[in-house]
């Protein structure tokens, strides 16, 4: 007795359990001529079978056996659990999905006569909707794309359920279960792009290092020919520099000699000079080569001196020609 009590309350159970939710069709309250209305529920009145009008809340006034209370509607925010579903996504890859919806009855009317039961109403729009706009969508946007998938079962729940007085405010996807092996080839390919972007940053690794090595190679060579460059360049003011100076030395020493041999016994000073180094350059022959070219008149150093004083003499003749004649010149310019 007690096993079949037990069956039959477990069959009870099951059988609410798949049942639509009905608030309206819970214990009504009763017509005692005075009532109370609760703060943010609206109830419904029937007089003689026909709508009457809406109770506001707090102190109300019916008329015995004419007026009924027919429905009792709640005005705060409801949260309805839906079910988990299949779905079919446009890659034709089946998912497990379910979701939570929050609505809000704006209007009591519609919502008590427009349709039988708003609650199942908008739980089957619901997951009616839910099916619609995941097949419109792949497998990787459905993840991607979840806020905009809600968004769009929303907008199209309120397009429908505006005539039965009630707002849905927000949907949100609590589960997405996708089959085995999807789910292991999703898994392949997060890996896959994984150890893509690692060989890619590998390769920009190497990459910014090779360019860093050649532009450190590049900024080497740039230093190193402008130091060769400012070496060229110094080596060769220094050889300018001394060049000038062996030139100003050289003429400076002309100078001198040009004035010295002009003066009296001036000759006789170059013909000295001329044998000091007509005798070291003698002296010099046998000590840089074996191989030694020697005049036929070796020992005849007074001849010798006569010949270099005999050219030197020709070749004075002029310039002593050009200079008397600048003194001249210069003289008849400071007579007046």
């Amino acid at each position: 007795m007690l096993r079949t009590l037990y069956r039959a309350g477990g069959a009870l159970l099951k059988v609410k359990r798949f049942l639509p939710h009905r608030r309206w069709a819970s214990s009504l309250p009763m017509n005692t001529v005075v009532l109370f209305v609760p703060q943010q529920e609206a109830w419904v009145v029937e007089r003689m079978g026909r709508f009457h009008r809406i109770l506001d809340p707090g102190l109300n006034f019916l008329i015995p056996i004419l007026d009924r209370i027919r429905y009792v509607q709640s005005l705060k925010e409801i949260v309805i659990d839906i079910p988990e579903q299949s779905a079919v996504s446009l890659d034709n890859v089946t998912l497990q999905i379910d979701g939570v919806l929050y609505l809000r009855i704006l209007d009591p009317f519609k919502a008590s006569y427009g349709v039988e039961d708003p609650e199942y109403a908008v739980t089957q729009l619901a997951q009616t909707t839910m099916r619609s706009e995941l097949g419109k969508l792949t497998l990787d946007k459905v993840f991607r794309e979840r806020e905009s998938l809600n968004s769009n079962i929303v907008h199209s729940i309120n397009q429908a359920s505006d005539e039965w007085g009630i707002r849905c405010l927000r949907y949100e996807i609590k589960d997405i279960q996708v089959p085995p092996r999807v789910k292991e080839s999703m898994q392949m390919q997060v890996e896959a792009e994984r150890r893509k972007r690692a060989t890619v940053l590998e390769s920009e690794g190497t990459r910014e290092a090779a360019i860093n090595v050649a532009e450190g190679g590049k900024q080497a060579q740039i230093l190193a020919s402008e130091a060769q460059k400012a070496e060229q360049i110094n080596k060769a003011a220094g050889e300018a520099q001394a060049i000038l100076a062996k030139a100003e030395a050289k003429a400076k020493a002309i100078r001198l000699l040009s004035e010295a041999l002009a003066e009296q016994n001036g000759n006789a000073a170059a013909s000295l000079s001329v044998a000091e180094q007509y005798v070291a350059a003698f002296s010099n022959l046998a000590k840089e080569s074996n191989t030694v070219l020697l005049p036929s008149q070796t020992g005849d150093i007074s001849g010798m001196v006569t010949q270099a004083m005999t050219i030197y003499g020709t070749l004075a003749k002029p310039t002593v020609k050009s200079i008397k004649a600048e003194t001249e010149q210069e003289k008849s310019e400071e007579m007046p």
